[in-house]
């Protein structure tokens, strides 16, 4: 995709029509705003408003038309770039994106209740099917406060997928930087991601324990989700730099990831956490090596 990226840093014309094109087209938003994201790493905030501003506004027109991925996926992934430039870790980013997703989370329940409710009342309905007997020997009142929990954790998984969205626009954005101005620099930025381990731990009790303080704080469980599954990902990628894995287990994870989507990602999590805690990548490294730089050319 360097072509791309070269024409969108041609100038600011083409960088308008990538940007306000793409979100104008269905299914493109994540392309408009990794456009977005590659204009305001490189340019900064007063370089990339006109671009910005223009891809508003088709963004616009689709949330008007009940449509918020567009805009959403847009505004957060620049917010996040905005971070990025400041001289944010990726480490650091990826926790702000709880942040984002909360947005996210309180926009949809307030903003587009409506279609939440109705896919909540559907999934409840054949609840008693899909959980089969175990459902029929919850009491009522288990039985009450399981339905109630549905709700907030759709609108929580819907708001943790454009949260993924957004880094991942972020994450091409910063490639295509990397690729034009330093080649290598966001493979090295990517491998080198890795959660603290309070900070996991604390993610952890989060996703555990959230749901037991009511239906709405169960939301963040799928939210703390998302930085865990890009750390575990860095560190596969990682070790298969290092030599320590092959190149067939990271086509073989993303594989199993599309396919077996709800058995792969908990293990992920799990992964990432471990690896909070142990540091694989320390302990394998050899003596003096590093793999770290910045991915913007200019540092």
């Amino acid at each position: 995709m360097r072509p791309l990226a070269d024409f969108i840093m041609r100038g600011r014309v083409q960088a308008t029509l990538v940007v306000a094109g793409c979100a104008a087209l269905p299914l493109l938003f994540w392309l408009s705003a990794a456009a977005a994201c590659l204009v305001l790493l490189r340019r900064g905030f007063e370089g990339a408003f006109g671009v910005l501003a223009w891809g508003l506004l088709p963004a616009l027109v689709w949330w008007y038309f009940g449509e918020p991925r567009t805009l959403m996926v847009l505004l957060g992934s620049v917010a996040l770039a905005q971070l990025l430039r400041a001289g944010w870790p990726w480490s650091r980013v990826l926790l702000a994106s709880i942040g984002l997703g909360l947005v996210y989370g309180v926009v949809l329940g307030s903003v587009f209740r409506e279609p939440i409710d109705d896919l909540a009342q559907m999934v409840q309905t054949h609840l008693p099917q899909v959980l089969e007997g175990a459902y029929q020997r919850l009491t009522l009142e288990e039985q009450a406060r399981l339905e109630a929990l549905i709700a907030p954790v759709l609108n929580g998984l819907i708001a943790s997928v454009l949260q993924a969205c957004s880094v991942l626009a972020l994450m091409l954005g910063r490639y295509w930087q990397a690729t034009l101005y330093n080649p290598g620099g966001f493979g090295r930025e990517f491998r080198a991601v890795r959660i603290p381990g309070a900070v996991a731990l604390v993610l952890l009790a989060l996703m555990l324990v959230g749901p037991q303080f009511g239906a709405q704080v169960a939301m963040l469980t799928p939210l703390c989700s998302v930085p865990l599954m890009f750390a575990a990902l860095a560190l596969m990628h990682g070790l298969v730099a290092m030599g320590k894995l092959g190149r067939f287990w990271l086509v073989g994870l993303y594989l199993m990831l599309v396919v077996f989507m709800q058995a792969i990602y908990p293990l992920l999590v799990l992964l990432a956490i471990v690896d909070s805690l142990i540091d694989f990548r320390g302990r394998l490294a050899p003596p003096g090596g590093t793999d770290k730089g910045p991915a913007n050319g200019e540092g």
